[in-house]
């Protein structure tokens, strides 16, 4: 398996060289040259667990790693670390399917995939005989940031330095990366939201100065994003998984289709749902729930992507994005992996804020079905669903939740709710949906609360914020982050 850049750079990178890269140097994204298909029967994989499934899916995209590398990688991310065995739970709550992606050491979707990268990365820096150390930078709207800064802590070799909004995510969000030890992290708030934080990333990662810089102190760029391959592919797992485990609960049988419903900011989720489609899973809908910044909703109804509109702070804040980078690899796919006829409507988007695609492109994209939920909605699908049958879910999840159950409407195909959050990483919102009586001024004393309506374990990430020190209190402009980034890798 190699893999290319969706803007043009014809060099071809193993998935170990890419997974160190990140980013190509054109500022495109690594996609595989040909998306593989799934070579075990689903019969089959329905008799595995999380782990074995997972490597059943990765080694048809990590191809220069070896079964042994593969399989330690696979068996240290998915250990205790995960409060279930299951690793990712398929529950059913009042008559719905919910795959709860949030049972790992930071209570949300992106621990399923960035508790692999730090073991891929470390192989793939010994296979590729590399000794600099790695900068790991990364932009979060939210969870991305706690999840890797806890991913790469002290990992040795490596240093994670993350952006996120100020004023931008949760206070529970906030407080889980401003307290996050380890002498390795760097956590800075920058005055902007998400949209700023991540495209100044991406420029430095495509700027050769900054990059020379970095070498001279032996460093390297890597990215701990979704853009990264290495965090995308094992992403593909879980929705392979959920497939199976619903043919094994005897939900569907084999063949039939099945709807994903997903919460989507980055795009990187439901993209990865749309490789397991093309891996030979009988995936049906794949279902885009938005929040207001439906920038998403309005380009599969229209096929204009326009991100010039105002961004709007929402209850959902990980979903706070008007600039969805995954989205580059599905428009390369629906240009016949066209890379310089994707170059130029990235190059739009850029400078002119917006680009739109033709009717065959539109029509590759058939199967993508877009909805969104305002804030009343997603108030009243949590308090839905709490009273109706004691279940509770976190604002992003509801988002989704409340897009299935306007998607039934029209379409009675089974589906999965891709829950992406533990509701006590947004209590506020939660309670306030619920409640409002019930909220406080201090966010960790209505963990408390929600436990005591909810009867669901406070998980041991909310309580250990209780007694942690701030250890992370700067804040940039967007202009300084190059200058944060010169700063740690010279101390």
């Amino acid at each position: 398996m190699k893999y290319i850049s969706t803007r043009g750079d014809k060099t071809e990178f193993s998935s170990s060289q890419a997974v160190i890269a990140g980013l190509a140097k054109d500022g495109g994204l690594f996609v595989p040259k040909n998306l593989p298909v799934l070579d075990v029967p689903l019969e089959e994989l329905s008799k595995k667990d999380y782990r074995e499934i997972a490597y059943e899916v990765m080694k048809l995209f990590f191809t220069d790693y070896t079964k042994e590398e593969l399989c330690e990688c696979i068996n240290r991310a998915y250990d205790k670390k995960f409060d279930t065995d299951k690793i990712a739970s398929l529950v059913k709550r009042g008559g719905q399917h919910f795959l709860e992606l949030f049972h790992g050491p930071t209570i949300a979707f992106k621990d399923m995939a960035l508790s692999i990268l730090p073991h891929l990365l470390k192989c793939a820096l010994k296979k590729n005989g590399i000794n600099d150390r790695v900068l790991i930078m990364t932009a979060t709207s939210g969870d991305t940031g706690k999840a890797a800064l806890e991913a790469f802590d002290s990992v040795e070799s490596t240093r994670i330095i993350v952006f996120y909004p100020k004023g931008g995510v949760s206070p529970i969000q906030e407080r889980q990366m401003v307290t996050q030890t380890g002498a390795n992290t760097k956590v800075i708030g920058v005055k902007g939201n998400f949209d700023d934080c991540q495209s100044k990333v991406k420029e430095m990662f495509s700027d050769p100065g900054l990059a020379q810089e970095l070498s001279s102190n032996g460093f390297r760029f890597s990215s701990a994003n979704s853009i990264n391959i290495g965090r995308l592919i094992p992403q593909v797992v879980y929705y392979v998984y959920a497939y199976v485990k619903m043919m094994e609960a005897n939900e569907i049988s084999e063949g039939e289709a099945l709807n994903f419903v997903v919460p989507t900011g980055n795009f990187g989720n439901i993209l990865a749902a749309f490789y397991a489609k093309k891996m030979g899973v009988p995936v049906g809908k794949l279902v885009c729930a938005s929040n207001e910044n439906k920038v998403l909703y309005d380009f599969f109804n229209t096929g204009i992507y326009d991100r010039r509109r105002e961004f709007i702070l929402t209850t959902s804040p990980s979903m706070d994005i008007l600039i969805s980078s995954n989205l580059e690899r599905l428009i390369y796919h629906s240009l016949g992996d066209d890379a310089q006829k994707n170059a130029v409507l990235m190059d739009r988007l850029f400078e002119d804020g917006f680009y739109e695609v033709g009717d065959a492109q539109r029509e590759y994209m058939k199967d993508f079905v877009a909805i969104f939920a305002n804030g009343q909605q997603v108030s009243d699908t949590i308090k839905h669903y709490y009273d109706s049958c004691g279940y509770v879910i976190d604002t992003h999840t509801a988002v989704a939740a409340y897009a299935n159950l306007k998607n039934m409407e029209n379409d009675r195909t089974k589906s999965v709710v891709v829950s992406t959050a533990s509701p006590y990483k947004f209590t506020r919102y939660v309670l306030s949906s619920i409640d409002p009586s019930l909220v406080s001024d201090d966010d960790l004393e209505m963990a408390s609360t929600l436990y005591d309506i909810s009867k669901v374990e406070i998980p041991k990430a909310i309580s250990l914020l209780k007694d942690a020190k701030v250890i992370h209190d700067r804040v940039c402009e967007t202009s300084e982050m190059p200058d944060m980034v010169r700063e740690f890798i010279r101390n």
